[in-house]
């Protein structure tokens, strides 16, 4: 298992290492004692959750205010996705900006969005199954979101305009500058 930072440091690429031979495949999708080696502390994830979207769907940009903050593993079981994580740590030296990686079933990529951070996808397959873990329950109360369209953000979804398929809530979410945003002092785990 392959475990790159990006450009910002508190998101992390994982990549698995595929044992193919004729019968199919076999990856180790998580492994709690190399993440835990490689970040410094363990994430406790407690939940596992499971979309379905068609071509052309947006999913975010999403997150959950303190002290429901949520911490998310995803990958895809099937299809293709643009996935985006935000800093919105007010104070954090990369505050504002995003990181953009595809996932997909073929090269079998995750990304780790941690705390502090907004999340979205774009569906670039004829459909996609995106599959994540969370260390943290949902709560309606705590959800908030930013404008999948920020023009500050500047996010690139690798769809045309006219495909595009968002729900009433993602189409109605603040811009960045309105958005409430997350402390960067914010704990991540003792």
């Amino acid at each position: 298992m392959k475990l790159t930072r990006t450009e910002i440091p508190e998101v992390v690429v994982i990549e698995p290492i595929i044992h193919e031979d004729d019968r199919g495949y076999f990856i180790e999708s998580f492994r709690k004692d190399k993440l835990t080696e490689f970040l410094g502390y363990t994430i406790p994830f407690i939940q596992d959750n499971e979309s379905m979207s068609k071509y052309g769907v947006i999913r975010g940009l999403h997150y959950q205010l303190p002290i429901h903050c949520q911490t998310k593993l995803v990958r895809v079981v099937q299809g293709k996705i643009l996935d985006v994580a935000v800093d919105i740590r007010k104070g954090s030296p990369t505050f504002g900006k995003h990181v953009s990686v595809e996932l997909s079933s073929k090269n079998k990529k995750q990304l780790l969005v941690p705390r502090g951070f907004a999340h979205g996808f774009s569906v670039l397959s004829d459909k996609a199954i995106v599959a994540y873990k969370v260390d943290g329950i949902y709560s309606a109360k705590h959800n908030v979101g930013i404008a999948f369209n920020d023009k500050e953000l500047n996010i690139d979804w690798k769809l045309p305009k006219d495909k595009m398929i968002l729900s009433d809530a993602d189409l109605n979410q603040p811009p960045f500058n309105e958005a409430k945003l997350i402390d960067y002092n914010l704990k991540l785990y003792e």
